[in-house]
């Protein structure tokens, strides 16, 4: 197909037609381009036009040696040789477009959704087109060098669609004319049959007995655009380093380095890639996506999904139903943002409609959408009721799908199909019902319409009883990434959708058959939700439930799951989770704990927190002021954790509303990992001194800085300031502004506990926290000093204040330098009769054996010391041996250590 003249890459020909003067000087200019393309170079000069012939191919790759001859003729004004390079390479353009035409003969052919599919996306993807147009346009300023456009998107949302509709729009001259003279089309499916290629075999692959003109294709990179479908499911690690990269698109080398060869551009360099993937937190998407390349997501907007509806039902009446009844609920919103989805509701409610149905009662949820899909699919042609030949069908159809899950299978073979007992004729009429389809990436194999449409019959063949069946296919040594299924929460909801009796009747009356697992089912529920009440550990968050609750919406079945649950983990990232959530929080009559973590701000959303709700506990992360708003009227909340987002100042205005409200109970405040510096220290202050219900604040993990404590301390010393408990781990904290804590531990008339584990404190910040603990009006009882970069050299005033402080119950100097010569003076201030302490954690303190003897006098004499921490010392064997033998006299006290 690429060459039209057997002449036309014979190089000896255009020798030839040199005379013998001409090649003389040939000879010189190449001489010269050789140096110019930094090319090896040989003697020349003695060559016959034979050998120069011959040795010219195995010395250089083709396109070098085209693109020298095309240079040296045109010098020479050899127009008639340049006319016939240029007329094979305009052929071999051409013949480029007609092997991707044959490649992208469209699967929508073969299939109703299809064709509408290539229809409402070549309408409807302009934009796309558009941003295509552009970024491959080097005159653009959206273009730029070596540029990689990523088109993303979820399963099914349309990306080989828009790819296949662009490289034809481009075959047909409607885009990228004069900018894109070849295109290479490689899918993740093809490469992940390969283990060494070389570029040049990558690009003949879909050529004709694999004759591909590779010297033309190659020789204006910059026109070449390479098409990379699925870079998310490419079963190699492309992290390889740069000394392996090749730049010889002639040598076979493994998979991964001709991939990142060509994507850093080592070969073919200045080419365009078009790579296609779904979102994903695999490392081969994040290393070749620069900060100049083009990113564009796919998904049906709420604007194309009315176009969608428009297009589809050919009626504005009832569209604007249909899309009203979606738009109601955020499951079918989601449901709907693709368009094989979208294609499916469509198909049900247009069914039901024009059966008189009431669809708004009928088509509620996904499991209602499937359930309707699959009756009316399969016995659209039997009446009413279906005959056994359909129940057949489905119970097959069942038993391929479950056995595909459990085996990570979602393309069957032909083989699959025989084995599950289907016919060729069967095939044939599950392809006309649109449910089982020709794959798209897998060669004369069958996969279903779409995902959820397996899931869906998955969760029908469990309650069917099918036994379990190894699919061939299944045993498959090597899955793809995409086929590797292990997430079932999808076909639970849909197993839960099915224990409704409404929604279970669409498919029982259909095919006139009961689902025998339904009561054995909902038993099994119950009973197991009563188990995990008394092992709540085993349930670490709580939206697959939810989300299964929600399907089934059996107001009786639903209490008795949730009847139990005193302790509510969820995790809300999108608006359907928030509904979810407010569904089942409904019916939690006995909910006392309640952890939160919201991904996103929800705006004109309900409450999720209901004023009935007796609730003791409440941690969110980022997005959270509807929810701040609702917990005002919440007056069992007593703890409030706002951790690892950033607080803006409207936010602090809704904590200060909140904590002032009367019937407010919050007495724990958490804001750890929050950013908050010494700017946000005068809002936290003004938290501090509202009074109300706080008692404990915690704020690690923050660089508040000494300004920052400063002002908290003036705070912390005003009269309305209840504050017990203070926790400043790892806040930054030096010296500069312990002579101000220690003026708030000598004067606050609360403040019970200190925790400043981990800050550059030093022996002088040290001192001055401590020396308010010598005089009665400190009220610490509890002070926390671990990481805090003092030595032994101030163990004696630590000592002083043990001996005489008897408010102080705990302290905590661990991983500190204190030595055997500050633990000797320690143990002074243990021993003391008037010592009071309970805890003393001492880890990390680099002792050794020889303080263990007076250590083991602390222990006999001391008789409120419960807990001693000495982990991560090198006590030795004879320092061990002292301890225990003090440890086992009636005079000791300690409980842990």
């Amino acid at each position: 197909m690429a060459e039209s003249d057997s002449t036309d890459f014979d190089l000896l020909w255009y020798l030839e037609n040199l005379s013998d003067k001409e090649f003389q000087s040939f000879k010189k200019y190449l001489a010269r381009k050789i140096l110019d393309f930094k090319l090896p170079q040989f003697p020349l000069i003695q060559m016959t036009k034979e050998e120069l012939a011959n040795v010219l191919p195995i010395s250089y790759e083709g396109q070098y040696i085209w693109n020298m001859l095309f240079s040296i003729f045109s010098m020479m004004r050899k127009e008639d040789l340049c006319r016939k390079i240029i007329g094979r390479r305009n052929r071999n353009q051409e013949a480029c477009k007609a092997v991707m035409r044959r490649k992208f003969m469209l699967q929508w052919e073969s299939h109703t959704f299809g064709k509408f599919h290539y229809k409402f996306f070549r309408d409807v993807s302009s934009d796309v087109f558009y941003i295509l147009q552009l970024a491959y346009d080097s005159t653009s300023c959206y273009s730029a060098n070596n540029l990689n456009v990523f088109l993303m998107g979820e399963r099914a949302s349309g990306k080989t669609m828009v790819i296949n509709l662009a490289v034809l729009r481009w075959i047909k001259g409607e885009m990228w004319q004069n900018m894109i003279s070849y295109v290479v089309h490689l899918t993740s499916h093809e490469i992940n049959q390969m283990t060494n290629s070389s570029l040049a075999e990558l690009i003949a692959k879909d050529w004709p007995d694999g004759q591909a003109p590779i010297a033309d294709i190659l020789s204006d990179p910059k026109k070449l655009l390479v098409i990379l479908e699925d870079l998310d499911n490419i079963r190699f690690e492309l992290n390889v380093n740069e000394s392996a990269l090749c730049s010889n698109s002639t040598q076979k080398v493994p998979i991964p380095v001709l991939l990142v060869s060509l994507l850093k551009r080592k070969m073919a360099p200045g080419c365009w890639f078009l790579i296609s993937s779904r979102p994903t937190r695999g490392n081969n998407v994040k290393t070749f996506l620069k900060e100049v390349d083009c990113c564009t997501t796919l998904q049906l907007s709420n604007e194309k999904r009315e176009i969608y509806f428009n297009s589809f039902f050919k009626d504005r009446q009832r569209a604007s139903a249909a899309l009203q009844l979606v738009h109601e609920d955020e499951i079918l919103v989601g449901l709907c943002r693709v368009a094989i989805l979208c294609w499916i509701t469509c198909t049900v409610l247009k069914r039901q409609m024009d059966k008189g149905r009431d669809f708004q009662l009928c088509c509620q949820t996904p499991t209602d959408l499937h359930a309707h899909f699959l009756a009316d699919a399969l016995t659209s042609e039997a009446g009413l009721t279906a005959n056994q030949y359909h129940l057949g069908l489905l119970k097959r159809l069942c038993l391929l799908a479950a056995g595909g899950l459990f085996l990570s299978t979602l393309n069957f073979s032909g083989e699959d199909l025989r084995c599950v007992g289907f016919t060729e004729a069967d095939v044939s009429v599950l392809q006309a019902a649109n449910i089982l389809l020709p794959s798209s990436t897998h060669k004369d194999r069958y996969k279903f319409i779409h995902l959820n449409v397996q899931e869906f019959c998955t969760a029908i063949a469990f309650l069917m009883a099918v036994p379990n069946y190894l699919i061939p296919s299944g045993s498959r040594e090597y899955k793809e990434k995409r086929e590797q299924y292990s997430d079932f929460n999808q076909v639970f909801t849909f197993i839960f959708g099915l224990l409704n009796a409404n929604r279970r009747r669409i498919l029982e009356t259909s095919f006139g058959y009961q689902l025998p697992m339904v009561d054995s089912f909902k038993w099994y529920s119950v009973g197991y939700m009563k188990h995990l009440d008394r092992d709540p550990e085993k349930l670490t968050h709580h939206m697959p439930l939810f989300y299964c609750l929600y399907e089934n919406r059996e107001e009786e079945f639903v209490k008795k799951i949730v009847d139990a649950l005193m302790e509510v983990t969820v995790y809300l990232q999108s608006d359907k989770d928030m509904m979810v959530s407010l569904y089942c929080l409904d019916y939690c009559c006995h909910l006392r704990t309640l952890k939160l973590s919201v991904q996103r701000i929800f705006q004109n959303k309900e409450p999720l927190i209901r004023p009935t709700a007796r609730l003791s506990y409440v941690s969110t992360a980022s997005g959270f002021e509807d929810l701040l708003k609702a917990l005002a009227r919440n007056r069992s909340l007593t703890y409030l954790s706002i951790n690892c987002t950033s607080i803006s100042l409207n936010m602090f205005s809704l904590l200060h509303d909140i904590l002032d409200e009367p019937t407010c109970q919050i007495s724990h405040l958490s804001l750890m990992k929050c950013d908050l510096r010494a700017s946000e220290c005068e809002e936290i202050a003004s938290l501090l001194i509202s009074g109300g219900s706080l008692r404990k604040l915690t704020l690690s993990s923050n660089p508040l800085r000494s300004d920052g404590m400063n002002i908290l301390c003036d705070a912390l010393l005003h009269p309305n300031c209840t504050l017990i408990s203070l926790v400043l781990v790892f806040c930054c904290l030096t010296e500069n502004c312990c002579s101000a804590l220690g003026r708030v531990l000598l004067f606050s008339p609360t403040l019970r506990q200190l925790d400043l584990c981990v800050n550059r404190l030093k022996n002088y910040g040290v001192l001055h926290v401590t020396f308010p603990l010598l005089f009665p009006t400190c009220q610490l009882e509890e002070l926390h000093l671990s990481g805090c970069f003092f030595s032994s050299d101030i163990c004696q005033y630590i000592a002083i204040v043990i001996a005489t402080n008897e408010k102080l119950r705990s302290l905590e100097i661990g991983s500190n330098k204190i030595e055997d010569a500050g633990m000797q003076l320690l143990c002074g201030g243990l021993r003391h009769p008037n010592c009071m302490l309970v805890n003393i954690g001492l880890e990390e303190c680099m002792l050794t054996s020889a303080c263990c003897r007076s250590l083991a006098s602390v222990l006999t004499t001391n008789k409120t010391l419960e807990r001693l921490n000495l982990l991560q010392n090198h006590l030795g064997n004879e320092g061990v041996a002292k301890l225990l033998e003090s440890l086992i006299s009636p005079d000791c006290v300690l409980k842990v250590v």
